[in-house]
């Protein structure tokens, strides 16, 4: 038997497809910037990496789960969000193991499977 992979934070990735959906993720971006432990990412107004649509990221530690992806879950309205955890495998973390909010998108998982980080 194999032991789980240890989990060294997460991201959220919250996705937007045109500018209604924009300004709900800024003010969810806003509400947990101001609310929660985290780092934010950059707006990503086009496709990076393995993901399909704009999106900004949260990166945060495994503590602030048990309070900032409930709100999320409550919160996220008509956007999608991807949360997967930090292990040392980027492909598994994307492919294997994710929690979506929302719909699932397609992913560009061959992107990691070539050995690039995300973004």
């Amino acid at each position: 038997m194999t032991l789980p992979p240890t989990i060294d934070g997460f991201h959220a990735h919250v996705y937007y497809e045109n500018d209604l959906e924009r300004e709900k993720a800024a003010e969810i971006r806003t509400h947990v910037a101001e609310n929660f432990d985290v780092v934010m990412g950059r707006w990503r107004d086009s496709p990076v990496g393995p993901h399909p649509i704009p999106m900004f990221q949260i990166a945060f530690s495994n503590p602030v789960f048990l309070t900032l992806v409930p709100w999320l879950m409550l919160n996220h309205g008509p956007l999608n969000i991807l949360i997967h955890p930090n292990t040392t495998d980027a492909v598994a973390d994307h492919r294997d193991y994710p929690l979506w909010l929302g719909t699932k998108l397609p992913l560009n998982i061959a992107f990691l499977e070539a050995g690039n980080t995300t973004a």
